[in-house]
């Protein structure tokens, strides 16, 4: 799992694709990137819709070949890894607004689309009390009950932040 968005372009490339020894300072060792690490399994890429155009283009190069160029190297890798994604991004018939398309539709193979929180407002009490049993056990506490009011009152909030929202809330 990787959340594309909560690393900065060069951290990311190398974290993706790995690195040799001296492809820059502080790389004193090789490092094998996620893809790399993932072989014969599944990565999922959080947020690919934040990739920068250029690591956008790496990773086609690397999902079309079946293959990764680490960083400093100088030939590829092969790799043999099933690619999830998800983004929060506005999606058209083209793809991803401000995402390359060719990418876009190498990763949406099979599409599914989750409807905003807001939509889903049965679902809300069950999550909120999986939240809050989380939460409680982290601090080791009793996990306390939600009140009919307390689960109507969140079912009835629009949730702009979704799932995420709703946990943040939770803790």
């Amino acid at each position: 799992h990787l959340n594309c968005a909560a690393l900065p372009e060069n951290l990311l490339e190398s974290e993706l694709f790995g690195y040799e020894r001296g492809a820059f300072s502080g790389a004193a060792q090789p490092k094998p990137g996620l893809l790399e690490s993932a072989e014969h399994g599944t990565v999922f890429l959080d947020e690919v819709g934040d990739l920068t155009p250029a690591v956008q283009a790496k990773l086609l190069v690397a999902i079309e070949r079946r293959e990764v160029l680490r960083l400093g190297a100088l030939k590829a890798r092969p790799i043999d890894v099933r690619f999830i994604s998800a983004t929060n991004k506005a999606r058209n018939e083209q793809g991803l607004v401000g995402f390359r398309s060719d990418l876009y539709f190498r990763l949406a193979g099979l599409p599914v689309e989750i409807p905003p929180l807001r939509k889903r407002a049965a679902e809300i009490p069950k999550l909120a009390t999986l939240f809050l049993r989380e939460a409680s056990k982290r601090m080791g506490r009793s996990t306390p009950s939600l009140s009919t009011a307390a689960s109507q009152a969140l079912m009835d909030y629009a949730w702009p932040g979704n799932v995420r929202e709703l946990a943040s809330v939770m803790d």
